[in-house]
C-alpha cells in the first residue's frame, strides 16, 4: 500500500475556499433580495428617485433593527458574527419564504430551521395519492412527520395489517400490535434499526412536543421499545429488509425504502418492493386478488386507509400539534 502525500495546510485552504464562496453567494443573495422588496411593500413611501430597484440598506438596517454599518458587513459578505435572531428580523424584512430563509441561514453559517409547506407546494398530495395507489400489488404507505399514518394502499392494509382499530401510531404499533408481530419474521432485527431511525428524526426538531409525546406513549405501552430507545442508537432512514408470514401468501420477502420530498417535510413515503427472485411478486397477487382487488402496478385498487392527505384537497397545510389520526402497523 503506497501512502499519499497531502501538502501542509491543503484541507486549510479548501476550508477557506468554500467559506469564501459561501459569503460571496450571500453577498449575491441579499443583493437580490433587497431588490426585490418594493418600499410601499413594507410600509415605507413609494415617492423620491432612486439609483436601484427596491428597498436601500439603510432601510432594510432600520427595519430589522440593526445597526446600518452592521447590515452592510453583512451584505458586503463579511466575515461577521450573526444570531438566529438577526437574521429572522432581516428574513422578515426581505420577505423571504421558508425555503429562502433556509438559505440565508445556510450562507450565513447557521444551522437552518425547519422548513415549512409553502402553499404552493400543498398541490403536490393528491398526486402522492397517486403514487401509492399505482404502487399495486406492492404495499405502500405516507406518514407524516411522527409516523402517524396518513393514507395506504390495499396491499399495505391487507399485507402489512394496516386497518382501523390499531395504536394510530406506526412507531407503537410496530412493538404492540400482537397481528403484526406474528407476521413479522424479521421483528426482532428490523426493531432496534426502526427505533434508531425514529431517534435521528427526533434529533432533527429537538423539543418538538409532537417526538416527546410518541416517546412517551411508546416507552409506557413496550418495555422493548423503553429498553432499545434507552441504547441511544441513531440511523438515518433508508432501505432495509424485512420478511413476513401473511396467512394466503405464505413466507414474503420485501425491500421497505423511506422516501422523503424536500418541498413537503411533514410527509414520509414507504414504498415495499418484492425481493427479486423469492417469488414474492407472485405471492402478493395472489393475495391481491384473493380480496378481488385488480391487482398489478396501476391496478384500479382503490382500498386506502385514512383520510385525504394534508392540503390534498382543503387547502390545509401539515399540522405540527400531537400525534393524531390513523393508524399503522409499521414503518
Amino acid at each position: 500500500m503506497t501512502d499519499t502525500f497531502t501538502p501542509p495546510g491543503t484541507a486549510a485552504q479548501a476550508q477557506d475556499g468554500t467559506k469564501d464562496a459561501r459569503l460571496r453567494e450571500l453577498r449575491a443573495f441579499l443583493t437580490a433580495r433587497r431588490a426585490r422588496v418594493r418600499p410601499e411593500d413594507v410600509g415605507l413611501p413609494a415617492g423620491g428617485r432612486r439609483r436601484t430597484p427596491g428597498l436601500r440598506r439603510e432601510e432594510v438596517a432600520v427595519l430589522a433593527g440593526v445597526g446600518p454599518s452592521w447590515y452592510q458587513w453583512l451584505e458586503q459578505g463579511r466575515d461577521i458574527s450573526v444570531s438566529p435572531q438577526v437574521l429572522d428580523a432581516v428574513a422578515g424584512v426581505l420577505r423571504l419564504s421558508s425555503a429562502e430563509r433556509r438559505h440565508l441561514y445556510r450562507l450565513a453559517g447557521l444551522n437552518p430551521p425547519a422548513l415549512e409547506v409553502a402553499p404552493a407546494d400543498l398541490h403536490m398530495s393528491e398526486g402522492l395519492e397517486r403514487l401509492i395507489d399505482h404502487w399495486l400489488p406492492y404495499p405502500a404507505h405516507i406518514m407524516d412527520t411522527y409516523w402517524n399514518l396518513v393514507m395506504a394502499n390495499e396491499a399495505a392494509t391487507e399485507v402489512l395489517g394496516m386497518h382501523p382499530g390499531l395504536p394510530y401510531n406506526c412507531l407503537i404499533a410496530f412493538f404492540t400490535d400482537p397481528a403484526y408481530r406474528s407476521r413479522a419474521v424479521t421483528w426482532a432485527r428490523v426493531a432496534p434499526v426502526v427505533v434508531a431511525q425514529f431517534r435521528a428524526l427526533c434529533a432533527e426538531r429537538p423539543g418538538d412536543p409532537g417526538f416527546a409525546y410518541v416517546i412517551e406513549e411508546a416507552r409506557r405501552a413496550s418495555a422493548e421499545f423503553d429498553e432499545l430507545w434507552s441504547r441511544g442508537d441513531v440511523c438515518p432512514s433508508g432501505q432495509m429488509r424485512k420478511e413476513l408470514h401473511h396467512p394466503r401468501g405464505g413466507r414474503l420477502h420485501m425491500e421497505a425504502t423511506t422516501l422523503q420530498i424536500p418541498a413537503r417535510p411533514d410527509l414520509v413515503i414507504v414504498l415495499h418492493m418484492p425481493v427479486p427472485g423469492t417469488g414474492t411478486e407472485a405471492a402478493l397477487e395472489r393475495v391481491l386478488a384473493g380480496r378481488g382487488t385488480e391487482a398489478g402496478p396501476g391496478g384500479a385498487g382503490r382500498g386506502r386507509v385514512g383520510g385525504p392527505l394534508p392540503g390534498a384537497r382543503d387547502g390545509a397545510g401539515a399540522g405540527a400539534g400531537a400525534p393524531v389520526g390513523s393508524v399503522c402497523s409499521a414503518p
